[in-house]
């Protein structure tokens, strides 16, 4: 499977920005899908996840402020983040498990700067 994340951008303190994960098959047959990020020197970390077909799990550093949803006939998982603050800069990379393997995302910026 290949997963697509894109709608990274620059943007205020304050601001908002919503990601989205396209994956190249059904994300039914894709589990824990969800959204990681890594900011310079520092590991990757999780930010939200479904943890089944609804249910959600979220950082909390992102609880709050994020929302993560999908569209199971688009293929399309989205992170909306609202409040951003600079220490929300990052990679933002999408992440589904199939039979127990991990697939990453290439990663989008997310720069939060005045």
């Amino acid at each position: 499977v290949q997963l697509q994340a894109s709608g990274g951008g620059l943007v205020q303190p304050g601001g908002s920005l919503r990601l989205s994960c396209s994956a190249s098959r059904s994300i039914f047959s894709i589990n824990a899908m969800g959204w990681y990020r890594q900011a310079p020197g520092k590991q990757r970390e999780l930010v939200a996840t479904f943890t089944g077909s609804r249910n959600t799990y979220y950082s909390d550093s992102a609880k709050g402020r994020f929302t993560i949803s999908r569209d199971n006939a688009k293929n399309m998982v989205y992170l909306q983040m609202n409040s951003l603050k600079p220490e929300d800069t990052a990679v933002y990379y999408c992440k589904g498990v199939i039979s127990g393997a991990a697939y990453w995302g290439q990663g989008t910026q997310v720069t939060v700067s005045s």
